[in-house]
């Protein structure tokens, strides 16, 4: 009963039966138009009041109050052709992901270094074949945070998605050179993480990822200060 008034009135003040400011009939008027006792009124109030959508005023009554200011989910104005917007990502993605390099050392299961070793060779094949890697990239880094076997880092990693994978072609004064250079960097890079991990090197895979991440850093810092 409590629940199906409260969905009654949330639904009116949704419909703008009632606007923002109006007062809501007493509780008396509630209870026999909508034919429930007192207390499966109040219990509804209390849940509108629970959702921000009406006030109590001492004396007064109960108020519809203005919808609340809709506040933006995380990750979801990431602007990924913005250099800032990129550079602010991997700062947050090195303060997780570094020590999610050293729990997956620690942590990982025979299956799970299995899938971090497949994820390895498919973006190494795809950088080497000149292919568009970035879903590969972030798999890779997505089986390092599960092999953490705490998966807050891989919903971690999930809520960013691979638009926090730093792009190809940095050097736009001779890309294809750059391309070659960045492509082998990134799977030395690469390899260098997962052969600490799969050593079992926690310390090491933590450098790794660091110099990983840090490095992708450097890079857009500079594109950066070249683009002011």
């Amino acid at each position: 009963m409590v629940a199906t008034l409260s969905d009654d009135l949330r639904a009116l003040i949704q419909s703008g039966s009632y606007n923002p400011g109006d007062k809501l009939p007493s509780e008396a008027q509630l209870t026999r138009e909508h034919a429930v006792s007192r207390t499966v009124v109040r219990e509804a109030i209390a849940a509108l009041r629970a959702d921000g959508l009406v006030e109590a005023r001492q004396g007064s009554g109960v108020y519809i109050l203005p919808p609340s200011e809709q506040v933006a989910a995380p990750f979801t104005n990431i602007d990924s052709a913005r250099l800032s917007s990129m550079i602010e990502l991997l700062e947050l993605r090195t303060a997780v992901e570094v020590e999610a390099a050293g729990l997956a050392a620690q942590r990982r299961s025979p299956s799970q270094e299995e899938n971090i070793l497949d994820a390895l060779r498919s973006v190494t094949l795809l950088n080497n074949a000149s292919e568009p890697s970035t879903e590969a990239d972030f798999a890779l880094h997505l089986a390092i945070a599960e092999a953490t076997n705490n998966p807050r880092f891989g919903e971690f990693l999930q809520m960013i998605g691979p638009n926090s994978i730093p792009r190809r072609g940095l050097d736009a004064a001779d890309p294809n050179a750059a391309s070659k250079r960045y492509i082998e960097m990134i799977n030395s890079e690469h390899d260098s993480i997962v052969t600490a991990i799969t050593n079992g090197d926690d310390e090491g895979a933590r450098a790794a990822m660091r110099q990983h991440l840090k490095g992708s850093q450097q890079r857009y810092r500079a594109l950066l200060r070249d683009a002011l």
